[in-house]
C-alpha cells in the first residue's frame, strides 16, 4: 500500500487540499459543483448509478487513508464531502439556483450535524464512517430541497434535467 499512498492522498483530499487551513470541508465540497453537473449530463438514472459508484470508491478510499494515516474522519479529507453534495443533488435541476441552493443546505447539516447525522458520525467507523454522516447531511438536504422544487419555482425549470 506504501507505493500507493501519494494516490489515496490525493483522491482522499480532493488534490491535496489538506494544505486548505480555512474551511476544507466547504472548499472540498466545491469540487461536487461541476461534478454533479457533469454526471448529471449523462441523464437521472445514470447520474445515480455515477453516484453510487462514486460513493463507494470514496468509502474505500477513505477506507485505505485511515488505514495508513491511524486517524479517523480527519478535516482535510474531503471526498466524503463530494459524495454527500451528490446524493444532495439527485433529481434536482442542474441550475444556479438549485447548486447555490444544494451547497449551502448541504454544508449546515454537514457542520451542524444535527441528529441522526451525529449519531452516525460518532458511532460509525472506517471508511464508511468517514463518509456516511456526509451522506446523511446529504440526504436531508436533498428531501428539503425536493420539497422546495416541487412546491415552488425557486430551484428553476422542472425540465432541466437532461433525460
Amino acid at each position: 500500500m506504501e507505493k500507493y499512498k501519494f494516490i489515496i492522498e490525493i483522491l482522499a483530499t480532493c488534490g491535496f487540499f489538506k494544505k486548505v487551513k480555512f474551511m476544507p470541508g466547504t472548499v472540498g465540497t466545491l469540487w461536487g459543483l461541476p461534478l454533479a453537473y457533469v454526471f448529471s449530463l449523462a441523464g437521472i438514472l445514470n447520474y445515480m448509478v455515477l453516484s453510487f459508484l462514486f460513493i463507494g470508491i470514496s468509502i474505500w478510499v477513505c477506507h485505505l487513508y485511515e488505514q495508513y494515516s491511524g486517524e479517523h474522519d480527519q478535516s482535510h479529507v474531503t471526498i466524503d464531502e463530494v459524495a454527500g453534495f451528490l446524493v444532495t443533488m439527485v433529481w434536482l435541476p442542474m441550475t444556479w439556483q438549485s447548486l447555490l441552493a444544494g451547497f449551502l443546505l448541504f454544508r449546515l447539516f454537514d457542520i451542524l450535524k444535527p441528529y441522526p447525522i451525529s449519531y452516525l458520525d460518532k458511532k460509525v467507523k472506517g471508511g464508511l464512517g468517514t463518509v456516511v454522516d456526509d451522506l446523511a447531511a446529504g440526504l436531508v438536504s436533498n428531501i428539503i430541497l425536493q420539497v422546495i422544487y416541487t412546491q415552488t419555482n425557486w430551484l428553476g425549470s422542472q425540465l432541466s434535467f437532461p433525460s
